[in-house]
C-alpha cells in the first residue's frame, strides 16, 4: 500500500461524508480512520462511529472508522457503511440512545434514523436492526460520491479469519470474553452473539476486546 493509495481513499470518504452532512445538518464532523476490521471477535467490523475520540485544538472530535476488509465490497456498499455510521452520529447529536449491549444491538430508534438517511434497515438477529442496504434511489442521490470512492479503491485489507459477510470466525477455539471483575470465559461465536452474558459476581456483561 502506498500513502497515495490510502490518501486518495480517505479524501473520497471525507467528501462522501461531507455530502451526507449537506443533506443532514445534524451529522457531526469526524476524523476518518481506516484499519483492521477483523481479528479475535465474532464478526467483521465494517465501520463504527465513536464519539469524542480525537482532540483538535480545544475541541473533541468524533471518529469514523472504516474497516479495510470491507473495502472489497465497492463504493455503493461502502457508502452504505458511511450512511449507517452517519445515522449513529445523528443519533448522538440528537441525544437518542440507538444501541445497547455496548453498541452491538441496534434498536428501532436506529432503524428509524437509518431509514431517514435513505437506507433499507433489516433485522440482523442478535445485533438488532443493523443489516444495511443502499436502495437505487439513495445510490442515485450519492452517485458522485460513490463513483469517487470506486475510483480511489486500489487496495483492501485481507481478512484475518472472518467471513466477509460479517459471519463467524474460522477459529475453532472460539472467543474469550471478560467481565468487570476480570473473570474470563471461552465460548463459540454463535453462543456469544445470542445475547448478553452477565457475571453473577460483579453483574457486568462479559464482552470481548473488540466490543
Amino acid at each position: 500500500m502506498t500513502s497515495t493509495a490510502s490518501g486518495n481513499l480517505v479524501k473520497a470518504i471525507e467528501k462522501a461524508w461531507a455530502a451526507i452532512q449537506a443533506a443532514h445538518n445534524d451529522v457531526p464532523h469526524v476524523v476518518v480512520t481506516i484499519g483492521a476490521g477483523s481479528g479475535t471477535g465474532a464478526g467483521l467490523t465494517l465501520g463504527h462511529f465513536a464519539p469524542f475520540r480525537w482532540v483538535q485544538g480545544e475541541a473533541e472530535v468524533h471518529e469514523l472508522f472504516v474497516g479495510g476488509e470491507g473495502l472489497k465490497r465497492g463504493g455503493r456498499d461502502i457508502m452504505g457503511t458511511l450512511l449507517h455510521e452517519a445515522a449513529h452520529g445523528a443519533a448522538q447529536a440528537r441525544g437518542i440512545k440507538d444501541t445497547s449491549r455496548q453498541g452491538r444491538y441496534h434498536n428501532k430508534r436506529f432503524k428509524s434514523i437509518g431509514e431517514e438517511f435513505g437506507l433499507v434497515i433489516e433485522d440482523a438477529g442478535s445485533i438488532g436492526w443493523s443489516a444495511t442496504t443502499v436502495p437505487d434511489k439513495t445510490a442515485s442521490k450519492y452517485a458522485r460520491a460513490i463513483a469517487a470512492i470506486d475510483a480511489s479503491l486500489s487496495v483492501y485489507r485481507k481478512s484475518e479469519g472472518r467471513a466477509m459477510d460479517g459471519g463467524r470466525t474460522n477459529n475453532n477455539n472460539g472467543i474469550t470474553a471478560v467481565c468487570g471483575c476480570g473473570r474470563k470465559i471461552r465460548l463459540s461465536p454463535s453462543t456469544y452473539e445470542m445475547g448478553e452474558i452477565i457475571c453473577g459476581i460483579c453483574g457486568v456483561e462479559f464482552t470481548t476486546e473488540d466490543d
